[in-house]
């Protein structure tokens, strides 16, 4: 019985190929906008990810100021001193590394060429601390860093900006009004999760960028690498109890400084790319709802256009659960189809969109199986009321419909 009644349903689908596609149309739209949006949004989490994770493994940021980003307080609050990094190091316990670093945006000149970066003093740490490998060249020397040496590790962004594709090693910059030998490059790393260019940077040794660029001892921000396996929250309490104890701040007074793990900005960013994805992809499902009732109207027209044939049916003997199949069946094979056709757009489309994004493909399975059957479903749902109006014909009455 259930194999007539699905060749029966794909024969009147056959026979109005126009009306059955506009029929599963919103079908088709929902199921796709479904998908696309949570493999999107599954995506651009990957990408925040993979961003934080770029900043460094296990890295806690510590800089002077009570509030970290866009209209932070730290103007009017001390900075730090290079020995605070040096006791970081010494009287906290699970560190890897530290790493006092001081930035100030200069022009940097090659030739004819020249470019407005960021130069940042620190010591070797820094590349081990931000997870920074080397392209090319090398890292600074012991009497580079002790002496002061004018000596430069440069980024990709500023590589493309002053030399363009030539290899930078061995060459001569000017920052400011001082010659800086290029002594490596950096690998790429891309934009960072709030949207900076992490490789537009320049990076000399912490007292050249203090005597020649500053012109003061302190530092901006000290960045701290934890050991893998080790209590990021009890290093960053640590590293707040001894801070407060240098800087004598007393019990009853706020922290004039920030102390900021990574991993919480990781999971913060994170948690809302998964609560916007959840949200768009609740309000796409909006349109399966349409689509259902899509199935209803126009099936609810198939039936008063097919009473003489389901008057027929019951006069010759078929019984009321033989019609309320039939056309049950035929709702759900239009909303399957709609769903296999809204399945293979998405893939297509998140492929694409995803590329021009440059965000992960990353197809959730789960999702894609729940959006079909939640189509089939809808199909059964929509489709049990004109079904079963069919069921319930008058065969005479029927018979007697112009």
């Amino acid at each position: 019985m259930f194999w007539n009644a699905l060749l029966l349903s794909l024969r009147e689908i056959r026979r109005n190929l126009l009306r059955s596609f506009l029929t599963i149309l919103g079908i088709v739209i929902g199921v796709a906008a479904v998908i696309t949006m949570v493999t999107l949004g599954n995506g651009a989490t990957a990408m925040v990810s993979n961003q934080i994770a770029s900043l460094g493994s296990n890295l806690i940021m510590v800089r002077p100021g009570r509030r970290m980003g866009p209209g932070r307080d730290a103007a009017g609050s001390n900075r730090f001193k290079l020995a605070d990094a040096q006791a970081i190091f010494a009287e906290v316990g699970s560190i890897k590394a530290v790493a006092p670093s001081a930035s100030q945006t200069v022009t940097a000149i090659y030739a004819t060429e020249n470019w407005s970066t960021s130069v940042t003093g620190s010591t070797n740490d820094y590349f081990a601390v931000g997870n920074w490998e080397l392209q090319e060249g090398r890292e600074f020397t012991p009497s580079e860093l002790r002496a002061g040496k004018a000596a430069c590790v440069i980024g990709a962004t500023v590589r493309k900006e002053l030399f363009g594709t030539r290899s930078p090693v061995g060459s001569k910059i000017r920052l400011k009004q001082f010659s800086c030998e290029v002594i490596g490059l950096l690998r790429s790393k891309g934009q960072s999760a709030m949207g900076m260019d992490q490789d537009d940077v320049i990076v000399i040794p912490l007292r050249t960028f203090q005597r020649r660029i500053s012109g003061k001892t302190e530092v901006s921000s000290i960045l701290v690498s934890v050991r893998d396996g080790a209590s990021t929250e009890k290093v960053q309490a640590d590293i707040t109890r001894l801070l407060r104890e240098r800087r004598h701040i007393a019990a009853n007074e706020d922290d004039d400084f920030n102390v900021l793990d990574t991993k919480q900005i990781a999971e913060t960013l994170t948690g809302t790319t998964r609560v916007l994805t959840m949200l768009l992809g609740a309000v796409a499902a909006v349109s399966l709802l349409v689509g259902g009732i899509g199935i209803m109207n126009i099936m609810l027209v198939s039936v008063t256009e097919r009473t003489r044939e389901i008057g027929i049916r019951l006069a010759i003997g078929a019984l009321e659960r033989e019609v309320l199949l039939q056309f049950l069946v035929e709702a759900v094979v239009l909303s399957s189809l709609g769903g296999i056709v809204g399945v293979v757009l998405a893939i297509s489309a998140s492929m694409v969109l995803a590329d021009l994004m440059q965000v992960p493909f990353i197809l959730d399975p789960a999702i894609t199986l729940l959006a079909f059957l939640f189509s089939a479903a809808v199909g059964v749902v929509f489709g049990y009321f004109p079904a079963r109006r069919a069921a319930r014909l008058d065969p005479i009455e029927a018979l007697r419909h112009e």
